[in-house]
């Protein structure tokens, strides 16, 4: 019975844990599905935009200017990357750590040389707080976060409909066939990567400001739950019809499924010290799903 309870009220915060990384997960989605680019500058974006947001509120900044402008320098991390992908040759991945490696000093820098930073909820005025989120008043930040996702997946949902979001959409499909219909694939990648860097430091700016705190090593392990975000979506997701709403939607629902999925595993008894390894064998339990139904189930038509 206490299992159950613990679970019970483990549930809101995983809900916004959730809610919150699928802003993240919704940036990765769009290098990793629509462009077809592998990158890693995430786990060092999500701590920049966490660093600016917490510096700028402790600095007497509005928390709403500053997820703003932790989303601009995530921009411009995507940015680097793409421009060393694009204009220096340099592979997609390594591209990616190279910048990661670069935003660990300079994190460290935005934070004035401390590892951490405190933002507490009762000295600032903050967007979001795990301290709220059992209330049921103004101050839950679960119904934010959701407004919040509705109209970023409605912007999204626009911006792709449009003619240069169809064009980053032929990008990914095939390059060489976008090229040869007027279309620079460079500048498509540019403008994926500022878009989706930009998203994830969103993502560490308001994740940092539910926690409380930013730590430079917020963002380690952050494509891994992107990605898994995007994998478990898809599989929970996959035969239901929708359109390209719907697609951002199953994004933000694989994270949530994976931090209920994380807590149920936590209340288990399991050591915290296990969390990396929890979360790896989440991730692969759901990669391998689509393997072993193909392996398992029958083929249509008896193919």
């Amino acid at each position: 019975m206490n299992f159950f309870v613990s679970l019970f009220n483990a549930f809101p915060g995983a809900i916004s844990q959730g809610l919150i990384w699928g802003i993240m997960a919704l940036g990765l989605f769009i290098t990793f599905r629509i462009l077809n680019v592998s990158d890693l500058t995430v786990d060092g974006s999500l701590a920049t935009g966490g660093a600016v947001c917490v510096v700028l509120i402790r600095a007497g900044v509005n928390p709403w200017v500053s997820i703003f402008c932790a989303f601009l320098i995530g921009g411009i991390a995507g940015l680097v990357t793409a421009s060393l992908q694009t204009k220096c040759g340099i592979p997609a991945i390594l591209a990616g750590i190279l910048t990661q490696l670069a935003l660990y000093s300079v994190n460290l820098r935005i934070m004035g040389g401390k590892s951490n930073q405190p933002v507490s909820v009762d000295k600032y005025k903050l967007l979001v707080s795990q301290r709220y989120v059992r209330e049921l008043s103004l101050r839950n930040p679960i119904p934010l976060i959701i407004v919040f996702l509705v109209v970023l997946i409605g912007l999204l949902y626009w911006f792709f409909g449009t003619e240069k979001g169809c064009s980053m959409r032929a990008t990914g499909a095939n390059k060489h066939m976008a090229r040869a219909q007027g279309i620079n694939p460079d500048n498509d990648i540019i403008l994926g990567l500022i878009i989706s860097n930009g998203l994830v430091a969103l993502s560490g700016a308001l994740l940092a400001q539910f926690q409380g705190a930013v730590d430079v090593n917020m963002g380690r392990g952050a494509i891994v739950i992107g990605l898994a975000a995007v994998i478990i979506g898809e599989v929970c997701l996959k035969k239901i019809k929708g359109n390209f709403a719907f697609t951002l939607f199953t994004v933000v629902f694989g994270a949530i499924v994976y931090y209920l999925v994380l807590q149920v595993t936590l209340q288990l008894g399991l050591n915290t010290n296990d969390l990396k390894l929890i979360s790896a064998v989440i991730v692969a339990l759901f990669l391998a799903v689509p393997y072993w139904k193909a392996k398992v189930l029958p083929k249509r038509g008896g193919v």
